[in-house]
């Protein structure tokens, strides 16, 4: 049962990385198709096993040892690799956050065996067998199809919000096996940690407000903020605004930011490159741009076409 789709379940301070949920819902659906098991591993003690198996695990494999609370990649290397070399999955999947990024190599190297990064769709041909990985390549300008037709496991990542959170089933059984450690200690040890400048989370709006190039200076960016708070909301930047130095990237969307999935998504004076709307996944897209010829509009459910500052004039007023 446990040779097929594994997702890594990564600890957050709720329980859960989002994104884990995520992969457990399309890898309940990939395995439907190719007749698979779906397997949550996690490590640490206190898991929300039965959450595991009602967003789609058929299996939680469980490290249980309260040094692995603390997500530290080389030790959670080492404990992942021993599972895999001892029930040898076909797939593993691991969410596409800062932990996940820097573990899945380290994973992936000590196993000899592929890795595709920030895939934005996974398939299983029927004929082959084989896990179909598509992510951006050429600056965004192309999707490229990825195999690995001969090491296992098949590993990719995929950033939070690229798959809909699966609905919880409570009538799923829930099957727990535990495995002891295979390491008593790490070889990193944490002396503390420090908040960055800005830790927002864009995932936790469903209201965000974009402001690129086109949005008109200081001024209209303090005032995009004041909207997005009226909103609801928070700020987000394109690239070469962050680039620029003028928001930080823990607000940065696209494909070298952060994937986003808001009910409201509201573009004020981004072009629409693809690299950028590659992270986005809006209910409703608005843009606000001057240039009537902006890929944002081929892209956007509202387009307006106006200067950003007198679009600003008439939302702030309309909404007191």
């Amino acid at each position: 049962m446990r040779n097929g789709i594994w997702v890594f379940c990564e600890n957050a301070p709720e329980g859960v990385r989002g994104v884990s949920y995520e992969l457990l819902g399309e890898a309940a659906r990939l395995a439907r198709g190719a007749g698979l098991s779906v397997t949550a591993v996690t490590l640490g003690t206190n898991r929300p096993a039965a959450e595991m198996c009602a967003r789609g695990a058929d299996e939680v494999l469980l490290v249980e040892d309260e040094a692995l609370n603390e997500p530290e990649e080389m030790r959670y290397a080492q404990e992942i690799c021993a599972l895999v070399e001892k029930y040898k999955p076909s797939v593993l999947l691991l969410g596409g956050t800062m932990f996940g990024r820097s573990l899945a190599p380290r994973i992936a190297a000590r196993l000899q065996t592929g890795l595709t990064a920030d895939c934005t769709q996974l398939e299983i041909n029927p004929e082959t067998g084989l896990l179909e990985q598509t992510r951006p390549a050429f600056g965004g300008n192309l999707f490229a199809t990825i195999l690995c037709p001969e090491a296992r496991p098949q590993m990719a990542t995929v950033r939070p919000k690229v798959f809909p959170l699966p609905a919880a089933d409570a009538s799923r059984p829930v099957r727990v096996a535990r495995e002891a450690p295979v390491s008593q200690a790490s070889p990193v040890v944490l002396l503390g940690r420090r908040a960055g400048e800005d830790g927002v989370n864009l995932a936790d709006y469903d209201v965000l407000v974009c402001v690129g190039q086109g949005i008109g200076g200081a001024e209209n960016i303090a005032r995009a903020q004041k909207l997005a708070e009226k909103l609801g909301g928070t700020l987000a930047a394109t690239r070469p605004m962050v680039d620029a130095g003028v928001l930080p990237y823990a607000r940065q969307v696209g494909q070298t930011g952060k994937a986003v999935a808001p009910k409201l998504y509201l573009a004020l004076g981004v072009s629409g490159a693809i690299q950028h709307l590659a992270g986005v996944n809006a209910d409703v897209l608005a843009a606000v741009n001057t240039d009537p010829d902006a890929p944002i509009f081929e892209h956007a459910d509202y387009g307006v076409l106006q200067d950003c500052g007198a679009f600003l004039d008439e939302a702030l007023a309309a909404l007191g």
